[in-house]
């Protein structure tokens, strides 16, 4: 009967390993990314530039610099991470949070944009 136990245990922890890894792999924007350009533009640009690179106008102000996008550590970064950084900021960088200023579908908009230009890396 203990070894019948840990049978079904060890099947409920592998079964719930493969869901979260396959929601973790199918992740699903639901932004619009020509909306989220035109707010990119607007509230990102300056310092992550306009090639997402962080080369933005402002970054050479900066005592830390704007992640690039397009790098891939930025790249390799779930949606959830990207999402809680534009949500709620970073700490300790220039990087503030957007919760009140930009509206939840706009931040899944500006998400939308960053992904259509700099794909997720999926190779790690």
């Amino acid at each position: 009967m203990k070894g019948s136990k840990m049978k079904t245990t060890l099947s409920l922890a592998l079964t719930l390993i493969s869901f979260s890894a396959s929601v973790a792999v199918a992740q699903v924007i639901r932004g619009d990314s020509k909306s989220g350009q035109g707010v990119y533009e607007q509230q990102c640009l300056r310092c992550h530039g306009a090639k997402l690179d962080g080369n933005g106008p402002d970054s050479q102000d900066l005592i830390v610099p704007p992640a690039n996008l397009r790098s891939q550590t930025s790249r390799s970064k779930t949606d959830w991470e990207l999402l809680v950084a534009i949500s709620n900021g970073v700490l300790f960088s220039p990087m503030h949070s957007f919760r009140g200023k930009l509206t939840d579908q706009q931040m899944l908009d500006v998400l939308s944009y960053i992904r259509s230009v700099s794909p997720p890396d999926t190779s790690s």
